[in-house]
């Protein structure tokens, strides 16, 4: 169990790397390249995911698994269905239940996260 717990623990801290990733990339892209926000975006997000990728392979789960490129696709794979499950839920928190916009994001990191590390931990690092 603490085995488990340390993994969620070294995945969160990676996640959060990620998302620092996502959004300074995005955001360099958008404003000081002009790229379109949404292409920005979804550099910024493919960018931070394959980074996720690498440090979660090497630091979190030690994997040694040689079939790299399925490793990572199924990273990738989880990472955009966590991606969907993020913005779905953001989406029912904010305009079903009227929650601040801020406080549903907030949750819906913590939904996609568990799905995120779940998923992962179960298919892809195994």
């Amino acid at each position: 169990m603490i085995e488990l717990i340390s993994k969620f623990v070294k995945f969160s801290v990676v996640g959060a790397s990620g998302l620092l990733a996502d959004f300074s990339i995005t955001w360099i892209l958008k404003e000081k390249f002009k790229i379109q926000k949404y292409v920005a975006s979804g550099i910024g997000f493919i960018i931070a995911a394959t980074t996720n990728y690498i440090l979660n392979r090497i630091w979190t789960f030690h994997s040694s698994n040689p079939k790299i490129i399925h490793e990572y696709s199924s990273f990738l794979f989880i990472s955009i269905i966590g991606l969907g499950i993020n913005t779905l839920v953001l989406w029912i928190l904010v305009h079903i239940f009227k929650k601040h916009f801020y406080l549903s994001k907030l949750i819906a990191i913590i939904v996609t996260t568990l799905w995120n590390f779940t998923a992962n931990y179960l298919f892809t690092f195994r």
